[in-house]
């Protein structure tokens, strides 16, 4: 297939890339989840049953998540530091832009293609090869269209990472089309049990969350007004309450703001280095947050977004809520 510089490709002519790679390595955002890391080792497990040589790895943190070690394929992982300058065929999963990459955005330049598989609406098309749908409901579901296209079978230990990054995604079938429940049907007569995959990435807290959650939700705000009159809920998670507390159980304060009635967004403002805020946007219906988190800086999906922001916590909402009109 021809290869020139921001090539847009479907899922043959990734197939068909990876089929003739000598070498690959597949990189996800930093910080990653479930469909991150799901789709990285999906390429991964099939790339290293073709007999390819091939790298896993994100750059942060410097452990695997704990909610997503339950994933096939975690011996393909490799520290940051261990990846390859040169390789054939770099992959980039999951990530809207270069800088998601973090430290292993410099591991670009040393490949001779760049392939970039992602759903997100606001990517910037940053490969030599880009396969991306922003209609897609995760980026495990254009992997496996990658795979099919491959002739690769579905197995249990590929179906589970791949049910790992739909489930998330689409808040457990909550934002799904009829395809996505059939692709979900086709992935869960692998043998794999539903409950097994979700539990570890969903249902699964250290009991000192619930006082994290007393403190945060405790303290939560509503703007009637903001959105145009659609509401605005928020919560701000400070350093004191993330003491001890993994990521996940950090991240997973916003769908718990977003169910508030009176909102049509939910945004929470996560407190890193002093004044300065990593934020997570969802939208019920109407509210495009993606469009709201590209203005400030930011991006992601039309019902779930994210940005990051400097500032008190009360300059940040201040700016959110002008950004939201």
């Amino acid at each position: 297939m021809t290869t020139v510089s921001g090539t847009e490709t479907d899922a043959r002519g990734a197939a068909e890339l990876l089929e003739q790679a000598t070498s690959v390595t597949v990189v996800c955002h930093v910080n990653p989840d479930a469909d991150a890391l799901g789709s990285a080792l999906a390429l991964g497990t099939a790339l290293r049953r073709r007999g390819t040589p091939v790298q896993v790895a994100f750059a942060d943190p410097a452990e695997t998540p704990e909610s997503l070690r339950t994933l096939p394929g975690g011996d393909l992982l490799v520290a940051p530091g261990e990846v390859s300058h040169e390789v054939d065929v770099l992959v980039v999963v999951d990530c809207g832009s270069a800088g998601r990459m973090g430290a292993l955005r410099d591991r670009m330049s040393g490949a001779r293609e760049v392939l970039v598989v992602d759903h997100h609406v606001s990517n910037a098309r940053f490969g030599s090869i880009n396969l991306v749908d922003g209609a897609a409901e995760s980026t495990t579901v254009l992997v496996c269209e990658v795979l099919d296209a491959w002739g690769v079978p579905l197995d249990r230990d590929l179906a589970h990472c791949l049910y790992a990054g739909l489930v998330t995604d689409t808040a457990s079938f909550r934002w799904a089309r009829p395809a996505t429940h059939e692709l979900a049907a086709r992935l869960l007569a692998t043998g794999i049990d539903p409950v097994d995959v979700s539990r570890p990435l969903m249902d699964t807290h250290p009991f000192g969350w619930l006082g994290m959650l007393a403190s945060v939700l405790g303290s939560a705000g509503l703007h009637r007004e903001a959105a145009g009159g659609l509401g605005l809920a928020h919560a701000v998670v400070r350093c004191s309450d993330r003491e001890g507390m993994r990521a996940e159980e950090t991240e997973s304060v916003v769908d718990l703001v977003r169910t508030a009635s009176e909102a049509e967004v939910a945004a929470v403002l996560k407190e890193g280095p002093p004044r300065q805020w990593s934020v997570s946007l969802r939208a019920k219906s109407v509210v495009d947050v993606s469009a709201v988190a590209a203005l400030l800086g930011g991006g992601g999906h039309r019902r779930s977004a994210g940005y990051t922001a400097r500032g008190s916590s009360e300059d940040v909402l201040a700016a959110l809520r002008t950004a939201l009109g």
